[in-house]
């Protein structure tokens, strides 16, 4: 009988993970249970994609706010720190800043308005028209922002985050003085020691601040690069990607992820005799239109992913061949074409006017946007995701 299901995604149960476990082994173990208990069969080309979030808790990738507080410290020492471009995130940079609190002695906060890189808004851009301020060239203090828009709370989280890192900060005794600017130059007038907490534009606002004088300048890829006194860390990431744990510490995003998916899948293939493909996924890469958030808050999609996932798709719009291509068909005559089509389709479409339309992004971050998705960020216990026809086509 034909096919009539294209790609299927199922959310798999998974364990509480606790540090030392064998987390190959657990993915191994749901994807066969899920396989007898549910009825499906494992294919070649499956995909298997497992939350960041259990491989680092596998790993014990934790570190608390004090090993946060030594390394800013032999950072920057005794220095006034400018503390520029973080994101608005309860969960992804207040206990973070805590950390770097604690190890400074004053800090200038520099909030990029009128959103954060990720699309936290601390006021409504169409405010920004009304009063007249160009968020590309104007510098605020905090007091001329209040003065302009006055206290703004976040859409979903109903948190005043100028208030909330404010009050962070003094916590621990720290002089805090907040500013308002796009420009990454800004923070220069108010000292030459810089911590740039942006995420995916962290590289180029690194080399505006060398060049124009900066004397010490480090990004969250340096915070926890190594381990202090034991911690967790990241060699490639650092601070970035993690998660608050507990009021006291951060779960880091997870480190030497390669050998987790690689043995996932020679596992699998041993076991069934199928190639499935594997990756580690974190945040998925959409955005959300009423509150305005890029999702995309990890360094990137996916740390880890065997072979098979490489690249971008190679596809076909088909609105596009029945309207253009095949405009004089009908029925199965013009499903036998577009097979053809398909069938015999370039093994590089990019330009043609037949994949116009198509989605030109890696295959890591469109799975990893779908894995994220369907696992959600709450209580659904689906930490494992199996996916089967995502390679198929009309053709099969």
């Amino acid at each position: 009988m034909e096919r009539v299901v294209g790609t299927v995604v199922r959310g798999l149960r998974a364990p509480i993970i606790n540090k030392g476990d064998d987390i190959a082994k657990i993915v191994v173990d749901a994807v066969l249970k899920a396989s007898e208990v549910e009825g499906f069969s494992i294919n070649d080309k499956d995909i298997v994609t497992v939350t960041e979030s259990i491989v680092a808790r596998a790993q014990g990738n934790y570190a608390t706010i004090d090993h946060i507080a030594k390394d800013v410290n032999s950072k920057f020492g005794d220095d006034t720190i400018g503390v520029i471009f973080p994101i608005l995130s309860r969960n992804r940079f207040a206990i973070c800043l805590r950390g770097i609190a604690k190890g400074a002695k004053k800090i200038v906060l520099m909030l990029s308005y009128p959103s954060d890189e990720v699309g936290n808004h601390l006021v409504d851009i169409d405010l920004l028209d009304e009063k007249g301020i160009n968020p590309w060239t104007d510098a605020l203090t905090e007091e001329e922002f209040r003065g302009h828009f006055g206290h703004n709370k976040h859409t979903f989280t109903g948190v005043d985050y100028i208030d909330y890192y404010k009050s962070l900060i003094e916590e621990y005794g720290v002089e805090c003085e907040v500013i308002f600017s796009n420009n990454p130059k800004t923070i220069l007038n108010h000292t030459k020691s810089i911590l740039t907490c942006d995420i995916h534009t962290r590289f180029r606002t690194k080399r505006i601040l060398k060049a124009n004088g900066a004397d010490k300048v480090y990004s969250l890829d340096d915070i926890l690069s190594t381990s202090i006194d034991g911690s967790g860390y990241n060699e490639n990431y650092g601070l970035l990607g993690s998660n608050k744990a507990t009021e006291e510490s951060v779960k880091l995003f997870p480190r030497n992820c390669q050998p987790v998916v690689d043995t996932i899948q020679s596992t699998l293939k041993e076991k069934t005799g199928k190639t499935v493909e594997v990756m580690i996924y974190g945040d998925g890469a959409f955005k959300d239109p009423v509150g305005k958030i890029w999702e995309l808050a990890d360094p990137v999609v996916s740390p880890a992913y065997t072979s098979g996932l490489e690249g971008t798709p190679n596809e076909v719009k088909l609105k596009y061949l029945a309207d253009n291509n095949f405009s004089n068909l009908r029925g199965e005559e013009l499903k036998k074409a577009i097979s053809e089509y398909i069938s015999n389709k370039e093994l590089d479409l990019v330009g043609a006017m037949e994949s116009q339309g198509t989605t030109p992004r890696q295959l890591t971050d469109l799975i990893g946007s779908l894995s994220d998705l369907t696992s959600g960020s709450g209580d659904k216990g689906t930490p494992i995701i199996y996916i089967q026809g995502y390679f198929d086509n009309y053709t099969k």
